[in-house]
């Protein structure tokens, strides 16, 4: 809740008592300048994509290439597009770099404020709920070309089944909100990664075979979408790939999926027309 009281010397201030659990409400009173937001300009801004997830037993998990975009050129090798959003989700950005980046790390505090102001965690569903509010304000962006797309999954705390409470949502521009099955992907390779989980993806995956799909998937979708980025076993780059179940988030590191990346080409060698 948020007062305004004029001071001593007739100044109109801002006195905050506790009661909004959102942050980004309080901000948009308080001081809105800070809200991340981008000037309507003909720029070649820097885009990232591309994102997967899948769920699998006990839990979800997200993957994103490296690579970052300005035209044709390559802006940056080595973007880091998946985030741990709190202890038991993850979000994945595409579209315009910059305004995404910032626009999770609001995201990250809006959650943090609602469990220290509630003094609980919000439900998957009611997180969910938050990231398309703020992507709908940003809407009037996005009609001049400044988009921003997530991707979120997590684990559901509060599901009466451990081994199905991996759950992925996908948004629009206009705040859109969709709960999907099994995996997804956004971006713009994601028709390629999409097509890749279709044919990858089963029942009863465990951790390291999620992993293997959604890196898979990512490598199917840098075949065949030059914006997106394969692995590059020379310069040591390989995807953001991130888990959440009970335990909490968790990055899976570069060794591993040095290894995975490995045994993905040897088999791609072994049949170079697949």
């Amino acid at each position: 809740m948020i007062n305004h009281r004029p001071g001593a010397d007739g100044i109109l201030r801002y006195a905050t008592l506790p009661g909004s659990s959102s942050f980004a409400d309080f901000l948009t009173v308080a001081a809105p300048d800070v809200l991340p937001t981008v000037p309507a300009a003909d720029l070649v801004t820097p885009h990232a994509t591309t994102i997967a997830a899948v769920v699998f037993d006990h839990g979800v998990v997200m993957a994103g290439d490296r690579r970052a975009t300005a035209g044709n050129l390559i802006a940056q090798r080595d973007i880091e597009k998946v985030f741990a959003a709190d202890d038991h989700s993850l979000v994945g950005i595409a579209g315009v770099a910059g305004l995404a980046v910032e626009i999770i790390r609001l995201y990250q505090v809006e959650l943090e404020h609602y469990e220290k102001i509630e003094g609980t965690e919000l439900t998957i569903d009611g997180k969910a709920n938050r990231l398309a509010t703020m992507i709908r304000g940003n809407l009037g962006q996005a009609l001049q070309g400044l988009a921003v797309v997530p991707l979120f999954a997590g684990y559901d705390v509060e599901a009466s089944d451990p081994a199905t409470a991996g759950k992925i949502y996908s948004f629009d521009v206009t705040g859109g909100r969709y709960a999907e099955r099994f995996f997804h992907s956004v971006g713009s390779g994601s028709l390629f990664a999409r097509g890749a989980l279709k044919k990858l993806w089963r029942t009863g995956l465990d951790r390291a075979g999620a992993v293997r799909v959604t890196v898979e998937a990512l490598y199917d979708a840098a075949d065949d979408d030059s914006a997106t980025g394969g692995p590059d076993i020379t310069r040591g780059i390989y995807p953001v790939v991130m888990l959440a179940t009970s335990d909490g988030t968790e990055r899976v590191s570069d060794e591993e999926l040095g290894t995975v990346v490995r045994e993905i080409l040897a088999e791609r060698e072994a049949r170079p027309g697949a």
